[in-house]
């Protein structure tokens, strides 16, 4: 996975990521939305089969994005090892 940053300001924040599908990309934007200071995140795949997704994310601005990305990604890390301890 590979992160290519489009936009940086205080309340937005747009990327590119590389090597992930619509799974990953559904996940971080519900993930994204349990958050209060959220107040947008979308993203969209070009081409189905090459394009590569590019993510939007909108804030408050009391919250930076990539502090409430990574947060969502946190959870969502958690809750994946939670499915797996009780697959085994």
């Amino acid at each position: 996975m590979e992160l290519v940053v489009l936009q940086d300001t205080k309340d937005t924040f747009s990327f590119d990521i590389k090597g992930v599908g619509h799974t990953f990309c559904n996940g971080l934007k519900k993930e994204l939305y349990a958050d209060n200071a959220v107040k947008e995140a979308t993203y969209a795949i070009a081409h189905p089969l090459i394009g590569t997704p590019r993510f939007f994310v909108h804030t408050d601005g009391k919250k930076a994005p990539k502090a409430a990305i990574k947060e969502a990604v946190q959870r969502l890390e958690k809750r994946n090892a939670d499915v797996l301890k009780q697959l085994r």
